[in-house]
């Protein structure tokens, strides 16, 4: 016994250091830790785009609205709103086709107008050299416009050739400019070797090589110190940068933040209520397993308030309702633990036996029921828009703590205090199994 109460207290611990990170870091305008509210409580604007993938071959669709997706984030960036979301997915239109929709959530922003301007403008591809100026005693680096832009580029592709060390393959980019690209591009490598010609997209350098000799024919190699991955990433802006997938604004909502403001009162007030109603129940009926349960149930909470911050995971109002209902799971399977264990008690098993017993029976069902919640989830976010991905990725989360929360929590916490007494009906005996025991009705 005295393991599970060296465990019982080490949790304790844990739950009040996580108590008090949580609010610590949300009474702290300053956190980098505070909750990451989405667009429906932090108020803001959503713009639904379409993408049109009719001339994209079929192939390079995925990539086309990958490289759509980078740009548009990027311009977000610039627009200079404060935790942006851009996500893409498939929906079906009114005619029964599928169709291709680039979302974009921009929070505390309330000017639709600016900022679909903002972000509709075709992004632009263009290279420049890099020129030192010096400044007072500082030599800044500026890059200089060559006019050589996105148009004179027909493609791009991702080769691997040999590698420095140990004969590993190192990733090149492979560039293919058209006939006036060709000489233009020609030109500028001849006049510059040794100088940094920078690839920009959208008025961001993505790729900064170094001319290492005059090109001509109008194919280069962008070899450096860059992964497979980036390398990979590079090919995909310089073939869908500056000819991206055309979009069409499709719709454009605004949310105020009173609107918002109230969403997060009220699921925040609905939560507490329910907290509250289900700790009466549980201590009214159960007792002490009942305080127990409600002890492992706010470690419950507040470890899935921490892991909300520390990933983060922007919290929108369904969202809230998903751990909600998360909660509810925590305290059903400590119902069914205590069932099983009053039942033992019924049959004149010792306080402690009867908790071990009930725990095992239980077990099953608490784990079946488990998975066929996680299941569920997992397939509401794989096939749910935006707004069920957010309930399906509180939800699974929360399933899967409450899980911790009501085989280990609920167990280890019992079985520190829970003495082993043997099955005599003493008075100690008999307190125990008072203590143990549904309210409410006799045993």
């Amino acid at each position: 016994m005295n393991r599970f109460r060296v465990f019982a207290i080490f949790a304790i611990v844990v739950g009040f250091f996580l108590a008090y990170f949580v609010w610590s870091t949300e009474t702290n305008p300053e956190s980098q830790y505070r909750f990451k509210l989405g667009l429906d409580l932090a108020g803001g604007t959503e713009l639904v785009y379409k993408a049109d993938m009719s001339q994209t071959p079929s192939g390079e669709q995925n990539d086309a609205l990958s490289a759509l997706q980078s740009v548009i984030e990027r311009r977000v960036n610039l627009f200079g709103v404060a935790e942006p979301l851009v996500q893409t997915e498939q929906a079906s239109s009114l005619s029964g086709t599928t169709e291709d929709r680039l979302i974009v959530d921009l929070p505390g922003v309330t000017d639709i107008k600016a900022a679909v301007a903002a972000l509709g403008q075709t992004p632009t591809l263009d290279f420049r050299l890099a020129t030192s100026t010096t400044i007072g005693t500082t030599t800044a680096v500026t890059y200089a416009a060559t006019g050589l832009t996105g148009r004179y580029l027909s493609s791009a592709a991702l080769q691997f050739g040999s590698g420095a060390t140990a004969g590993l393959a190192a990733p090149q980019v492979i560039l293919n400019f058209n006939s006036d690209g060709a000489k233009l591009f020609e030109k500028i490598t001849s006049e510059n070797v040794g100088q940094t010609l920078a690839i920009f997209l959208d008025g961001q350098p993505i790729s900064t090589p170094t001319i290492q000799e005059a090109i001509p024919g109008g194919q280069a190699t962008i070899t450096g110190r860059f992964t497979a991955s980036e390398a990979r990433d590079l090919v995909r802006n310089l073939n869908f940068g500056a000819l991206p997938v055309p979009i069409v604004l499709e719709s454009s909502s605004a949310i105020g933040p009173t609107l918002g403001a109230a969403a997060v009162t009220a699921g925040v007030t609905a939560g507490l209520i329910g907290f509250i109603i289900i700790a009466l129940f549980m201590v009214a009926w159960y007792r002490l397993p009942g305080v127990i349960a409600i002890v492992a149930l706010a470690e419950y909470v507040v470890f899935m308030f921490s892991v909300m911050k520390v990933i983060p995971i922007t919290l929108t109002a369904s969202g809230i309702a998903g751990l909600i209902i998360s909660v509810g799971m925590a305290v059903d399977a400590n119902v069914l633990i205590f069932e099983r264990t009053k039942e033992e008690l019924r049959e004149g098993k010792s306080p402690r036996e009867a908790v071990h017993i009930g725990f095992s029976r239980a077990w099953t069902a608490i784990r079946d029921g488990h998975l066929t919640m996680l299941i569920s989830g997992g397939i509401l976010f794989w096939l749910g828009t935006s707004i069920v991905q957010g309930f399906a990725l509180v939800f699974v989360l929360g399933v899967l703590a409450s899980f911790i929360s009501a085989v280990s929590l609920s167990r280890v916490f019992l079985l520190a205090i829970v003495p082993d007494l043997p099955p005599e009906e003493g008075k100690e005996h008999r307190a125990w199994k008072f203590l143990l025991s549904s309210g409410f009705h006799k045993n």
